[in-house]
């Protein structure tokens, strides 16, 4: 019984250090030709706590967010105003997390608008 209860007790320990490093880790920061590139109306642009910039499109049912946005320079009213009603296309890494397993909000590496790049953190 005692090696049993070993065996199950290092294996719970291993897939608790699994699932920390797989939360943990960072969003890949990936080149222009990695990125997955999805196009789409803007719907809705709103901030959280965290400085976040998220983008709601039309018939699509994930949101898309740029990481700390508005430390980035990025003015909230501004993308509102130029972005609401108007087609985009964003550009984001495939990358799987336990914290978001449904892949319903994706971390943005590239917004464009007509031929304007409002952000892009993508490697060249």
């Amino acid at each position: 019984m005692k090696k049993t209860v070993k065996i199950v007790l290092i294996s719970c320990s291993l897939l608790i250090v699994l699932l920390a490093v797989l939360i943990v880790r960072p969003v890949p920061i990936v080149s222009e030709s990695k990125a997955i590139s999805e196009s789409g109306i803007v719907k809705e642009i709103y901030t959280n706590k965290g400085n976040d910039i998220i983008f709601i499109m039309e018939h699509i049912d994930r949101r898309f967010y740029i990481n700390r946005g508005l430390e980035h320079g990025l003015e909230l009213n501004n993308l509102k105003e130029k972005l609401i009603g108007n087609p985009i296309v964003v550009k984001y890494p495939d990358y799987w997390t336990p914290l978001d397993w449904n892949n319903s909000i994706r971390h943005l590496s590239k917004v464009e608008y007509k031929d304007e790049v409002l952000f892009n953190e993508l490697k060249e």
